[in-house]
């Protein structure tokens, strides 16, 4: 069932990128963000109180919580630079780039999660490397 919600993901990160890439033409990169992210804000958390979940916000414990506030600080620092990618840049040229995120998820899972890296894993993000800089650098 994870394959279907990773692809699903997919799908609307692809329509998040086009619809900001639209967003941000007449509009400073950093409002459109502070815009989207009052958007997402209202959404999880009315998710949360619409499941009921508010309650256990209490059993975090500090370990989560200090990494997922630093994930959310690295989280906001991520959608400011892509913001300011796709007001720089053509959409179809910034994604494929932002997306080397799963090369550096793949490196990053290896030496700080310990997960074993088969060599399918390494020939298929490297091939995903080649791929999105081959995208990032076409001419128009």
């Amino acid at each position: 069932m994870w394959i279907v919600f990773a692809l699903l993901a997919a799908v609307a990160s692809a329509i998040v990128v086009t619809l900001t890439k639209a967003g941000v033409k007449n509009v400073d990169s950093n409002l459109a963000f502070a815009v989207q992210a009052l958007m997402i804000l209202l959404v999880s958390w009315g998710v949360i109180i619409g499941q009921g979940k508010l309650p256990d916000l209490a059993s975090i414990d500090r370990r989560s919580w200090a990494f997922l506030l630093i994930a959310g600080v690295v989280t906001c620092g991520s959608s400011l630079l892509s913001f300011r990618a796709l007001k720089l840049g053509n959409a179809s040229q910034v994604s494929p780039l932002t997306n080397l995120t799963l090369v550096f998820a793949v490196i990053l899972a290896g030496v700080f999660l310990k997960e074993k890296i088969s060599w399918q894993v390494i020939a298929g993000t490297a091939l995903m490397a080649i791929g999105a800089i081959v995208i990032a650098l076409s001419r128009e």
